[in-house]
């Protein structure tokens, strides 16, 4: 029979502990066996059962000493020993309990480390810093006050519909670019492992049957424009203005520009000499290169504003980074109560009856287009540089037409102007 090791007790562990050593040594301690105390030379030591376990040898850890004390170490020895008598392998066992826990870990990712793992990567595929701030704002500001705190395998579609609800017809282009965000963090997590079934954000067959179209309800929810019969007189009052603030609103008007694209104007995208204003695409909302006809009164504006040596913003603010949109928009809303005070009736959307405001002005120019002109409609959409919608825009965007919009451009100038002329002969399309 083979020889069975002397049962050690606690004070036999403590000295051997205790004992200075220069190498690792292996203590047969009885009681179970193959139950083994490892001492190494810094003085850490630790249990280890050796155990045959079907063909395989096998060195299994049972913990730490002195967090493991002998008699907890013999009880897990036992154990050990009776699974294996079960044909139960307690390595294995012990590898797939740990590999349970660390699958149920990923699961119970928060929406916001989601969010924060999901930008890490997708976040380098945009070129624009504008779109990589706006996509991380609009989360923050309206997903993570709901979400922010749940685990992403928590998140039900009406989680999503407590977020996207309260601003779906206030803000609607923000609501569906939320709506999006969320999806894309939501199919991340479930790609990444931490979670399973339908994404709660998507829209198809989802969020479709519970919310209102956001094409529809946009149409509701269009900002302010100016109104025909007001446009001369708004006109007048912002050339009567001074301040780069002024001046910016006035070009904004002439081209029927966005905000964002007058504010960042440089001087090396404007052309005056052909009267060409070029826009490159990672300014546009649509990513592509736009070209503004400018018109003379566009013209002598610029021509008139003084350059600023080391910075090229063509309507810089006062302390010589770009202006900020609320600028634009508190100078309209201004000049809609100072023109109330005088007595008349302000510069109102004639639909919404709100205060216009300076992305209005766009629409302000697509009716004069639509109302007052003979331009074709498809040529007023190249040049607000919307999203191509038909066919027969499509046949337009082939070409930008620069040298026929122009015309164009010079007869909104003169219609704003409340000068005399034609306000264009063109046929429609």
């Amino acid at each position: 029979m083979p020889k069975k090791a002397r049962e050690l007790g606690p004070l036999d562990i403590k000295r051997m502990v205790r004992l200075g050593r220069d190498k690792t040594e292996m203590f047969s301690v009885g009681g179970v066996s193959g139950l083994y105390l490892q001492v190494l030379p810094s003085g850490a030591a630790s249990w280890l059962l050796r155990v045959m376990v079907g063909e395989k040898r096998r060195e299994i850890g049972l913990g730490g000493y002195p967090d493991v004390t002998l008699a907890a170490a013999r009880e897990k020895a036992r154990q050990a020993r009776d699974a294996i008598r079960q044909g139960i392998d307690p390595a294995e066992e012990r590898k797939a309990a740990r590999a349970s826990l660390v699958a149920m870990q990923r699961r119970e990712l928060t929406f916001s480390t989601a969010i924060d793992r999901c930008l890490a990567g997708k976040l380098d595929a945009f070129r624009n810093q504008k779109h990589k701030a706006q996509w991380r704002s609009t989360l923050a500001t309206y997903a993570e006050p709901y979400l922010g705190k749940m685990v992403v395998s928590e998140i039900t579609t009406q989680d999503v519909l407590r977020v996207l609800e309260p601003i779906w017809s206030l803000k609607t282009e923000t609501a569906s670019r939320l709506r999006t965000r969320i999806e894309a963090v939501l199919s991340w997590a479930t790609v990444a492992g931490h979670r399973t079934g339908d994404n709660p954000a998507r829209w198809a067959g989802n969020l479709k049957e519970l919310l209102p179209s956001a094409a529809k309800v946009a149409k509701s929810s269009n900002f302010p424009a100016l109104a025909l019969d007001d446009a001369a007189r708004w006109f007048a009052d912002i050339q009567a203005r001074q301040g780069t603030t002024a001046r910016a609103l006035e070009f904004l008007a002439l081209c029927a520009a966005r905000s964002g694209e007058v504010r960042g104007a440089l001087w090396n995208e404007i052309d005056l000499a052909k009267g060409i204003w070029t826009i490159p695409a990672t300014r546009m909302k649509m990513e592509r290169e736009h070209r503004v006809a400018l018109s003379s009164a566009a013209v002598r504006l610029l021509g008139a504003l003084p350059m600023l040596h080391g910075n090229l913003l063509v309507f810089p603010a006062p302390r010589g980074g770009e202006l900020s949109d609320m600028a634009l928009s508190m100078a309209m809303k201004r000049m809609h109560t100072a023109d109330m005070e005088a007595g008349n009736r302000g510069f109102l959307d004639q639909v919404s009856r709100r205060p216009a405001v300076p992305h209005g002005l766009r629409s302000t120019f697509r009716d004069w287009v639509a109302e007052r002109t003979s331009f074709p409609g498809e040529m007023a959409e190249v040049a607000l540089a919307h999203r191509i919608s038909n066919v027969v825009e499509a046949a337009y965007r082939r070409g930008d037409m620069i040298e026929r919009r122009r015309a164009m451009m010079e007869g909104w100038s003169e219609f704003l102007a409340c000068e005399s002329g034609s306000p264009g002969t063109e046929e429609r399309a």
